[in-house]
C-alpha cells in the first residue's frame, strides 16, 4: 500500500506516452477520412514525377466500420477504420522488431554492465578527474555525439549513452531532463546538417541527381552554427541547476572493473567499425549488442545465471522504448495503407510550383516541417518527395543541393519536437522525462533554431550554393 501511494504522484499530471501515441493513432485515423486518396506511379521503388493521380476511396461510417484494415493497393482505397487502428499496432510492431530488439538488446547490455559496477566506478572516476566540471563533460559528451550523428549517421545507437548520462546527472544531483538534454540536442542538430551522413546522403543525393556527400561545405557552416547555439542553450540550462558542493573520492577501480570498462571501449570500437564500414542495420546491431553483453559478463566475471537475469532486467527496462517505435510505425501504415501520403506531397509540390527561388526553398523546409508529422525519418521522405520536389525546384531556380539541404533542414528540426517520431518518445521514456517536460525544455531552442536554418537555406541560395 506504501508503495502504491509513493509512486501515485509521479503520475499526476502527466499524459502517460503510450496513450499520447493512441491519440496520435486515432488523429490519424481522422485524417486517412479528410485527405483525397491518390497515388504516384513508382520504377524500382522510385516515385515517377508528374504520375501523380487520385483514386477514389471508400470515407465515413462504411470505412469505420469495415471489418478488415486496407491495404495500399486496394481499389478502391479506403480510410482507415476501428479495425484498421488496432490491426496497425502489431503491424508497426513488425515492422520496426528488428529496431526494438536492437533498442531491447541495448538495454540488455547496459543491464549486464550494471551489475558489474564497472559503470558506476567508472563514473566515479570521471567526475574526480575533472573534479565534477559538468560545463566540461557537458560540452565534451554534447561534441563528440553531434560528430557521431552529422558525420556516421548515428542516433539510435545512442540509446545506450541515456543510462550512463543519467547516473552522472543523478551523481551531480542534476534534474533527469539533463540526459535527453545532453544526447538529444546534438544528436538532432547533427542531422540537421547530415554534413557526411551515409544513411540519409546515400539515398537523398542520388534522388536529387547530385553527387553523394557533395555540398559538403554550407552543411557543415549550418552543423557549426547550429552546435554552437545548442551548447550555449543546454550550459544555460545547467548555470540554472543546483551545484553539487564537493566531488566524493573515486571509487577504487579493480583490476575487474577496468577488463569490463576495456571491454566495453573494444565492444564499441566493433559497433563503429560495423556500422561505418560494413553498413550494420538494426539486425546487425541487436545481434551486436548481444555479444556486447556476453564479452562484458565474461569480462567482469559474472555468474552465467546473474548474467541472463541481468540481461533481462535490461530489456525489461527498454519495453516502454520499444512500444513507443512500434506505434510511431503504426501510424505511418495507416497513411500509407490509406493511399493519402502520396496526395499529400502532390498537394504541397502544387503549392510551390512557379514561385520565386526564395520562395521555394522556404517553403520545401516549412513543408519538410510539415511532412515530417506524418513520417519522421529522412530517408522514406527523401524517397517520396524529392523525385517531386527536385524538378519544380530546378525550374524556379533552386539547386538540386539545395532542396537537399531544405529537405535535411526541416526534417532535422520538427524531430525535435515531433511527438509522433518514435525514436524522440523512445529516449525520453529511457530517461524517465515526460513529453511535456521535453517539449517545454526545447520548444525556445527550436524556434531559434528554426531562425538560424531558415535563414540558412535563404543565404545559400542567395549565393547560389
Amino acid at each position: 500500500m506504501s508503495t502504491i501511494e509513493a509512486k501515485a504522484p509521479k503520475r499526476r499530471g502527466h499524459l502517460h506516452p503510450v496513450l499520447i501515441m493512441v491519440a496520435l493513432l486515432l488523429a490519424t485515423m481522422v485524417l486517412t477520412h479528410l485527405i483525397p486518396a491518390g497515388k504516384y506511379q513508382r520504377k524500382d521503388g522510385n516515385v515517377v514525377p508528374g504520375s501523380y493521380h487520385t483514386v477514389p476511396k471508400v470515407n465515413g461510417v462504411p470505412a469505420l466500420i469495415a471489418p478488415s484494415a486496407p491495404t495500399a493497393d486496394q481499389a478502391p482505397a479506403k480510410a482507415a477504420g476501428i479495425v484498421a487502428v488496432f490491426a496497425s499496432i502489431p503491424a508497426g510492431m513488425s515492422k520496426s522488431a528488428s529496431l526494438i530488439f536492437m533498442v531491447m538488446f541495448v538495454g540488455g547490455m547496459f543491464g549486464v554492465l550494471r551489475a558489474t559496477g564497472a559503470i558506476d566506478a567508472g563514473i566515479d572516476r570521471l567526475l574526480h578527474l575533472t573534479s565534477g566540471n559538468v560545463y566540461l563533460l557537458t560540452t565534451g559528451l554534447m561534441l563528440v555525439l553531434a560528430c557521431g550523428a552529422t558525420f556516421l549517421g548515428f542516433i539510435s545507437e545512442y540509446l545506450v549513452i541515456i543510462p550512463v548520462v543519467a547516473e552522472m546527472a543523478r551523481r551531480l544531483k542534476l534534474p533527469a531532463l539533463f540526459a535527453p538534454a545532453v544526447v538529444l540536442v546534438p544528436s538532432f542538430i547533427g542531422y540537421v546538417a547530415c554534413v557526411t551522413n551515409p544513411l540519409v546522403l546515400t539515398v537523398a543525393q542520388p534522388l536529387a541527381g547530385v553527387p553523394i556527400f557533395s555540398g559538403f561545405v554550407p552543411r557543415f557552416l549550418i552543423f557549426a552554427a547550429m552546435f554552437g547555439v545548442g551548447l550555449a542553450y543546454v550550459l544555460l540550462y545547467v548555470s540554472r541547476q543546483p551545484k553539487v558542493d564537493h566531488v566524493p573520492e573515486a571509487t577504487r577501480l579493480t583490476k575487474r572493473h577496468s577488463a569490463v570498462l576495456m571491454a566495453v571501449a573494444l565492444g564499441g570500437i566493433a559497433l563503429l567499425t560495423g556500422t561505418g564500414l560494413w553498413d550494420w542495420g538494426s539486425p546487425e546491431l541487436g545481434a551486436a549488442f548481444v555479444a556486447y553483453g556476453v564479452l562484458i559478463a565474461f569480462a567482469g566475471k559474472l555468474a552465467p545465471g546473474s548474467a541472463a537475469d541481468a540481461f533481462l532486467d535490461g530489456m525489461q527496462s527498454m519495453l516502454l522504448a520499444g512500444i513507443m517505435l512500434g506505434l510511431a510505425s503504426s501510424m505511418e501504415i495507416l497513411l500509407q495503407t490509406s493511399q493519402v501520403l502520396d496526395t499529400v506531397v502532390q498537394s504541397f509540390a502544387n503549392m510551390i510550383a512557379g514561385q520565386t527561388s526564395f520562395v521555394v526553398v522556404e517553403g520545401m523546409v516549412f513543408g519538410q516541417m510539415v511532412f515530417g508529422f506524418l513520417i519522421h525519418s529522412a530517408v522514406p521522405k527523401s524517397a517520396i518527395s524529392l523525385p517531386i520536389l527536385a524538378p519544380i525546384a530546378h525550374f524556379a531556380g533552386v539547386s538540386s543541393q539545395q532542396t537537399v539541404t531544405s529537405l535535411l533542414v526541416g526534417t532535422g528540426l520538427i524531430n525535435m519536437i515531433s511527438p509522433t517520431n518514435g525514436l524522440l518518445l523512445a529516449f525520453l521514456a529511457v530517461a524517465k522525462v515526460d513529453y511535456g517536460e521535453w517539449f517545454r525544455f526545447v520548444a525556445p531552442l527550436f524556434a531559434i533554431l528554426c531562425v538560424v536554418g531558415f535563414a540558412a537555406v535563404y543565404l545559400i541560395t542567395a549565393l547560389g550554393g
